[in-house]
């Protein structure tokens, strides 16, 4: 006897599942500049010279890792992003989503959540506490000794955006706590303000930044690290070849 449900669909075809064959406007995974690995049996944050993309998809891990270099791999997380590939690149050519970049400063504690989201001036959320003032130190040095001490938020930047190689492989994400990156935020966002509604050829890259301090208990200590460097190129219509551009 046939199986009445293999018709299911015949009076409604445009209903009918489809097989998935492009994850265009998906979110597929994200890329990050740093890890968690074991240290004396103690998780302790990692930063990385090359970008490690994470994402849920088989057929997505493949494509990053014949791209960017590097295996899928799968690793340890209660997400959906429970594949790893630790490319062999350390900038890609990316093109921002129309408001595509956001920058607040939250804090998040052990067994509470998301304890405070602002701006730097007003709450951002929740919604009662939305417009009043988060009485933020204002000097940024300030605002980073308080976070440093848990005791105030640290910066939550999120880029959204597509491989320019590869549009059509979805949207990515990127979020970063860089202090430096906060600094670089106001010549971001005046360049951004340039597109209004438009995707935005840019390159993400991790960049690293080596100097011998003069002062301070590191002086005459050569001190490196590494931070997210992110460079705009143009419209993404507009835009000229990134190989020119660079």
């Amino acid at each position: 006897m046939a199986n009445n449900l293999t018709r299911i669909w015949d009076t409604d075809p445009d209903a009918a599942p489809k097989e998935r064959t492009s994850f265009t406007d998906d979110t597929v995974g994200r890329f990050r500049s740093g890890r968690l690995v074991l240290v004396n049996g103690k998780e302790t944050p990692e930063s990385l010279n090359e970008w490690r993309v994470t994402t849920g998809d088989p057929v997505v891990a493949d494509r990053i890792a014949e791209m960017l270099g590097g295996e899928p791999e799968s690793w340890e997380t209660d997400k959906e992003d429970n594949l790893q590939i630790l490319t062999r690149s350390p900038s890609v050519q990316i093109v921002i989503e129309p408001d595509g970049v956001d920058a607040s400063f939250k804090m998040f504690m052990p067994g509470a959540g998301l304890t405070h989201h602002c701006d730097g001036f007003e709450f951002l959320s929740p919604e009662e506490d939305k417009g009043k003032s988060c009485k933020c130190p204002s000097l940024m040095a300030e605002r980073k000794f308080e976070a440093q001490k848990m005791r105030g938020p640290k910066p939550s930047i999120d880029i959204t955006f597509r491989l320019a190689d590869a549009m059509e492989l979805g949207i990515w994400r990127f979020n970063s706590g860089s202090w430096s990156l906060v600094n670089e935020l106001p010549k971001l966002f005046k360049e951004l303000d340039k597109y209004p509604g438009q995707q935005i050829r840019a390159s993400l890259t991790i960049k690293n930044v080596t100097y011998v301090p003069s002062k301070g208990p590191r002086a005459g200590q050569t001190v490196s690290y590494n931070v997210p460097d992110i460079r705009i190129f143009g419209a993404y219509e507009a835009a000229v070849p990134l190989a020119d551009a660079a």
